[in-house]
């Protein structure tokens, strides 16, 4: 997996490419400093592009569509996209996460059920990541959550902390393996206190135990479906679309 660095460099390309231009002759600075002085500016010709510059660039949209246990998702996500996020302020970089994927989801009985590509751990997985982000409000709040989900050793026990009880039925049984049973000490650290203390574990626990969870995959389903062209793949990534 390539490190975080080229990935900052394609988001700074498509923020600033549509201003920058190819060195003219008699110009000896970089295009990065041709706005930097009204004398740079003139020796490189390019009045019109800083003129266009001056203007706030509208920060470049990432929405990643992903799967919880998808181990190129979970790459991607920890080693490239979480560092980039930190390392650009929000006024040139904004990420969406829709956890969802190759999943699939069916009607039954006026209930959403779904299947996913890992089972249902990865339902699991995908469900407490879309509760965190609903809950947070804040994706400042929620994305190292998501992140210290993703980069720990499993997914599933990293999720301890707000695992549901009991598990909900769409999610099938994987109390097993997904969730702790009531009388096991939780993994510790554990990624909502230690990284969203002010969110509230219950808040987390009903949503993705009731309707609510439901609801919030069933949007990630359809953003997923509205893809175009469509997913070929996990992790999919669009910018500004």
């Amino acid at each position: 997996m390539a490190p975080a660095v080229p990935l900052v460099a394609l988001l700074l390309g498509a923020l600033l490419a549509p201003g920058l231009g190819v060195a003219l002759p008699g110009c000896d600075y970089p295009a990065q400093l041709w706005c930097s002085s009204p004398e740079i500016t003139i020796a490189c010709q390019a009045e019109s592009r800083c003129a266009n510059l001056s203007r706030p660039a509208a920060p470049v949209e990432l929405s990643l569509f992903y799967e919880s246990l998808c181990p190129a998702c979970r790459a991607f996500l920890a080693l490239q996209l979480f560092p980039a996020w930190l390392l650009l302020p929000s006024q040139v970089l904004n990420v969406t996460l829709v956890p969802f994927g190759n999943a699939q989801e069916r009607n039954v009985s006026g209930k959403w059920e779904f299947l996913c590509q890992h089972g249902p751990e990865e339902c699991l997985g995908n469900m407490i990541e879309a509760c965190v982000m609903h809950e947070a409000k804040d994706f400042r709040a929620s994305f190292p959550v998501i992140f210290c989900l993703e980069a720990g050793s499993s997914v599933t026990k990293n999720l301890e902390a707000v695992c549901p009880h009991p598990v909900p039925p769409f999610l099938g049984n994987v109390s097993h393996r997904g969730c702790p049973r009531a009388t096991r000490a939780p993994l510790s650290p554990q990624c909502l206190q230690v990284f969203a203390p002010q969110l509230d574990p219950q808040r987390v626990t009903s949503c993705a135990q009731g309707d609510l969870g439901a609801a919030l995959m069933h949007h990630n389903a359809q953003r997923t479906a509205a893809l175009s062209p469509p997913h070929q793949f996990v992790p999919w990534v669009v910018i500004n679309g």
